[in-house]
């Protein structure tokens, strides 16, 4: 028997409840639900069976406009049904409730959540929703002539369009539904789009620790203000640069690659969801840099899908169109892997990315794998020997950790314990002889 799963739910008994399931999978991607099977998966049979099959279609069609299949099976003679629901393209209600399957879950959508979900249901998203009462004359005109530079050096728009008005732009950029501006317009071009979307600005924070906030700035403005203003803000109040000379020529070398910081800005910017009322953020530690975003992958998708080729699946698709016209963004879905590949070249650990829930962070470490830093963290020369020794071979192992430090194996074991501990090595999986360690983060 088949586990539970997005599109499979067992019950042991009918009850009109279950209405709600159908409605869920109708919803979400279509299902199977069987009744007369436990939580277990076995086949318990159900006593009525012949009657269920005329009372469920009924219910289903007068209380959900939905038809559907209903079939008797029968294992060791006991009968249980099999109700298949396939996806609809329009949205189903359940006396006014809309119901969704989420993993093996049912959830009733609400608030924002049950907006998206009716918006894609006709064929819309969050950013195409238009917006009475504002015209083209309340727009940033100073954003459309910067609109008008960068789209010409990116020549991914005929020129004779960007000769043209600022409302024929608009309109080959598809920003306009009818009469009425949409909301990607309004927070692209508008000089106070928090006046109608709130929550639409960035906030910057240097941290000594996840308590103690030094100082702050808040970017506010449309989108391609916001981008510029924060990039020039990180990189000249929050990050430091080294100084070094090639000859008499100064050059200025980044903590942080800029082109991933800001290819992970666009990132965040592009596929926010805007409806959540809350800034994107950025925190700025000794460390690290970390960048948060309210965002949700695209349906079934996990972070491993963004760590390798993948399609282009932009949450904001008109706000992502005027960035890919603008030469901001590439539409080939290959951002995070050219992030991740800056940095390394950069000599950088690979940034991390976390998602849970609709919370969406990057995170971009420091080489602090150097003699000075490590010796703030208290490690001793032995640590920062073997340190030095991975970041060159990638890995060590207990015997090697022995060999390169000339001590015995109970302190070359207490000493990696420690590391692993601190949060700067990890652990094999494996066990025994062919163990080993490597630095936490770093991709090798």
């Amino acid at each position: 028997m088949i586990k539970e799963n997005q599109n499979i739910e067992w019950k042991e008994s009918w009850r009109d409840e279950y209405l709600k399931w159908i409605c869920g999978f109708a919803n979400a991607d279509g299902g199977k639900l069987f009744i007369g099977i436990n939580d277990h998966g076995e086949v318990v049979g159900i006593e009525n069976a012949n009657k269920l099959l005329d009372e469920i279609p009924n219910k289903v069609r007068n209380l959900l406009g939905l038809v559907i299949d209903v079939e008797l099976k029968i294992t060791n003679e006991k009968e249980y049904l099999e109700i298949t629901t396939d996806t609809y393209p329009f949205p189903v209600s359940y006396k006014g409730q809309y119901h969704y399957r989420s993993g093996s879950t049912k959830q009733e959508l609400q608030g924002a959540s049950l907006d998206k979900f009716l918006l894609e249901k006709k064929g819309k998203r969050w950013d195409s929703v238009p917006v009475p009462n504002i015209t083209v004359s309340d727009l940033d005109s100073k954003t459309f002539d910067f609109f008008r530079k960068r789209s010409i050096k990116s020549n991914r728009i005929d020129e004779t369009v960007l000769t043209e008005n600022n409302e024929h732009i608009l309109d080959n950029l598809q920003l306009i539904d009818s009469k009425y501006l949409k909301r990607a317009a309004i927070l692209l071009f508008h000089p106070n789009p928090e006046k109608f979307i709130t929550g639409a600005f960035i906030k910057i924070g240097y941290f000594q620790s996840d308590s103690e906030l030094i100082f702050q700035d808040e970017v506010h403005g449309n989108l391609f203000n916001q981008i510029e203003i924060t990039i020039d803000l990180l990189f000249t109040k929050y990050i430091k640069a080294i100084i070094s000379y090639e000859g008499i020529q100064r050059v200025e070398t980044f903590e942080y690659p800029k082109e991933a910081v800001r290819e992970t800005l666009l990132n965040a910017v592009s596929h926010k969801d805007y409806s959540c009322g809350i800034p994107i953020q950025i925190s700025v530690y000794v460390d690290k840099l970390m960048i948060w975003n309210e965002g949700i992958l695209p349906e079934n998708w996990t972070i491993e899908n963004l760590l390798k080729k993948h399609a282009s699946k932009p949450y904001n698709p008109d706000i992502a169109n005027a960035f890919f016209r603008s030469g901001y963004i590439e539409l080939w879905g290959r951002g995070t892997i050219k992030i991740v590949e800056i940095c390394e070249t950069s000599g950088l650990p690979s940034p991390t990315y976390n998602y849970e829930g609709h919370d969406f962070w990057v995170t971009f470490q420091k080489n602090i794998y150097n003699q000075d830093y490590l010796k703030q963290l208290g490690l001793n020369q032995r640590q920062i020997n073997a340190i030095m020794f991975i970041k060159s071979k990638g890995k060590i192992s207990n015997k090697e950790y022995q060999k390169i430090t000339d001590c015995s194996r109970n302190t070359a074991t207490n000493d990696l314990k420690d590391l692993v501990n601190k949060n700067i090595l990890k652990s094999s999986k494996i066990s025994g002889a062919g163990s080993f360690y490597e630095l936490k983060g770093i991709a090798q």
